[in-house]
């Protein structure tokens, strides 16, 4: 051959190497199916796109963000000021507290859950008595277990502090109401969701790994850890985790049953969505109250039509995932302490504490049903129960505070 073929041949031989596919299993990186890199492509991107709030008119204003961080972190917003959102919402925490139950001024029924991505719910508490976040603010305030104080202790707070009354009418437009206390009280929960609002949780190695999927980057790709591979595959796959834990947040946002048990520390029982939906319809603070600031009431539709019904007993909100590592114990009542406690309670899950009705067939026969039927047990062995666990830690932030949203505000408040 001369030397002019080999040079040809060789060039060959170059570019089709160049040109086939790379191996499937290309460094650590498994053979997904279309199907499956579908579902997994359904989890992002992330950070989700900013959008302000239509119910809060001071939703992304500057001037509202710094009034509601410096409200989450001030102690006279409680009873004895001795207590602030910050006391159960701790930063070093990703904003929650790592206890069992929650403690204001006393001991709570539930968990502490973090308002890291709280802007992106839809229902808010485990039980999704409140339809919006400033409300979900105020509601505390109120609770004599947590930070016990009064609309009128909220609102001559606000008045009588002569720096926070500069910096509430730089953020609302006006001083506090002279005689409305329980506007003024709002107010204050709207600038305290204002703030929340920008507490987003950073980037995982999770999102790195779904987005080089996205561009095709097979290099990237392989560089997630195989056993995080292998229980994304569960994940998305034979556990069936995604119908729940869905989308970018890895949430629906909704609620559903989870065979945790559900009586209180003194015997009674948490009904949770079902006694959720019936606070929410009396709340005067829900979106179709007259605090707020949609006039359209287009964001009080799904309150509008929720209803009542022999689902919603024992039902718990669907948690996001992200930064999950962080967050222990779980569970609505802090049940499990683990990660692996909890992959391995949905493995083994009991059927017999789920909620059931009591029906009759077409012949009569009476037949006995479990409300939610989306849960079964998994049935995982010790490897996949690791794999998923494995998994889970990657959807934690490569770097706490990474994705909050920071506002720049100067005030001449002093």
């Amino acid at each position: 051959m001369t030397r002019r073929g080999i040079f040809i041949f060789a060039a060959a031989i170059v570019a089709c190497f160049a040109l086939r596919p790379a191996a499937a299993d290309d460094g650590n990186l498994l053979r997904f199916t279309p199907e499956e890199t579908r579902r997994i492509l359904q989890h992002g991107p992330w950070p989700r796109p900013w959008s302000r709030d239509p119910s809060n008119r001071v939703s992304g204003k500057p001037a509202a963000i710094a009034l509601g961080e410096r409200l989450f972190f001030d102690p006279r917003l409680s009873s004895g000021n001795s207590l602030s959102c910050a006391s159960c919402h701790l930063p070093a925490k990703s904003f929650a507290d790592g206890r069992k139950l929650g403690v204001g001024l006393e001991e709570g029924d539930r968990n502490t859950p973090s308002v890291l991505n709280v802007r992106l719910n839809r229902w808010f508490g485990w039980d999704g008595s409140n339809d919006n976040l400033w409300a979900q603010s105020v509601r505390p305030m109120l609770d004599p277990r947590e930070l016990a104080v009064t609309a009128r202790h909220v609102a001559d707070f606000m008045r009588n502090d002569r720096e926070l009354r500069c910096r509430y009418q730089q953020a609302f437009g006006a001083p506090p109401a002279p005689a409305d206390d329980e506007a003024v009280m709002v107010d204050t929960g709207k600038a305290l969701a204002a703030y929340q609002e920008t507490l987003v949780s950073g980037r995982t190695p999770f999102d790195d790994f779904r987005d080089a999927l996205a561009r095709g980057d097979r290099q990237a790709a392989a560089r997630y850890p195989q056993n995080a591979q292998r229980g994304l595959r569960i994940f998305i796959g034979k556990g069936s985790c995604n119908l729940c834990h869905f989308g970018p947040n890895f949430t629906n946002g909704e609620f559903h049953e989870t065979g945790i048990p559900v009586l209180r520390k003194l015997g009674s029982v948490d009904w949770g969505r079902y006694q959720g939906i019936k606070m929410l319809q009396a709340s005067r603070f829900n979106l179709e109250g007259p605090y707020s600031d949609d006039a359209s009431r287009s964001t009080a539709t799904s309150s509008r039509h929720v209803a009542l019904g022999p689902q919603n007993y024992e039902q718990f909100k669907i948690p996001s995932l992200r930064n999950i590592a962080l967050t222990a114990p779980y569970m609505h009542n802090g049940h499990l302490a683990t990660l692996r406690d909890v992959v391995k309670h949905y493995s083994e899950i009991d059927l017999g504490l789920l909620h059931s009705v009591h029906l009759y067939d077409s012949d009569g026969v009476p037949q006995t049903l479990p409300v939610d039927n989306l849960l079964k047990p998994l049935k995982l062995s010790g490897q996949e129960i690791d794999d998923v666990v494995a998994f889970l830690h990657t959807l934690t932030e490569k770097r706490a505070g990474a994705g909050i949203r920071r506002v720049t505000h100067k005030s001449n408040c002093r």
